[in-house]
């Protein structure tokens, strides 16, 4: 980080904790808040189209909202005063794709993504209960993950595209949780997929089967873990809630 240069030298001087950093191409960041060595529940949030390195923390447009580090940390404070043994991860360990063009209509970025985070979670989290939290396109990463991985119990997914799969049993002993706000521009996305082209069926739609999370004044695509969000409430609650994967996810219409 240091050879980096800024802002990266300046995270490195913060004493900020990450599990791998690699600043080539578009950049990828695994960055950890808690103490993941004594945490039994652990929290991976994976961004979406076009989250970049540059925008780990400033976020997409230099809006602080939309960045995995600054979301992280929002999850963090809130699970932190609940439970001291819980961590957070913002994984930026895939290359998301860019703009709304057919690499984000298509799950190839989401199935290279969904390979490494297994690698990931396997190689650091046994024993650990895991909630992975998919915003946008990271939702089909999440979805794709979870079906290989005993050790994710919930997988939450915010402003979801679709899954790479239309209903919920089909993730596997995983709970799905999903929000989707009224004012979300996801909602004008066709639930479709033909000859490899399209997401599947939204995660919130009532012939998926997922636990429908609150989306109470979340004003759009990227305000779900805004402090004081109903959304990111409920999402820490899921986290707390966490444990051993279930015979089937539940199903609310």
């Amino acid at each position: 980080m240091l050879a980096a240069g800024c802002p990266y030298a300046t995270w490195a001087g913060a004493g900020r904790h990450f599990l791998f950093f690699d600043p080539a191409g578009d950049g990828r960041a695994a960055e950890v808040l808690g103490d993941l060595a004594t945490a039994t529940r652990v929290a991976i949030l994976i961004p979406g189209v076009d989250t970049t390195l540059a925008d780990f923390d400033r976020g997409l447009g230099g809006v602080p909202r939309r960045a995995p580090g600054v979301q992280a940390r929002a999850l963090h404070d809130l699970l932190a005063k609940r439970d001291p043994h819980t961590a957070v991860i913002a994984w930026l360990g895939y290359d998301p794709p860019e703009g709304i063009g057919l690499a984000a209509a298509t799950e190839g970025r989401a199935r290279d993504g969904a390979a490494t985070l297994s690698a990931f979670v396997r190689d650091l989290l046994p024993g650990k209960a895991v909630t992975l939290v998919g915003h946008s396109y990271g939702s089909i990463v999440a979805g794709l993950a979870a079906k290989n991985l005993p050790e994710v119990s919930d997988v939450v997914t915010l402003g979801a595209p679709g899954m790479g799969v239309d209903r919920a049993d089909q993730i596997g002993g995983a709970r799905v949780w999903s929000a989707l706000a009224p004012t979300d521009w996801i909602r004008r996305i066709p639930s479709v997929r033909v000859f490899g082209l399209g997401l599947g069926r939204k995660p919130t739609s009532p012939e998926f089967g997922a636990y429908a999370l609150p989306t109470d004044g979340v004003a759009g695509h990227d305000f779900y873990l805004v402090p004081g969000s109903s959304t990111l409430r409920a999402v820490a609650g899921v986290v707390l809630s966490g444990g051993p994967r279930h015979d089937g996810p539940g199903r609310v219409s």
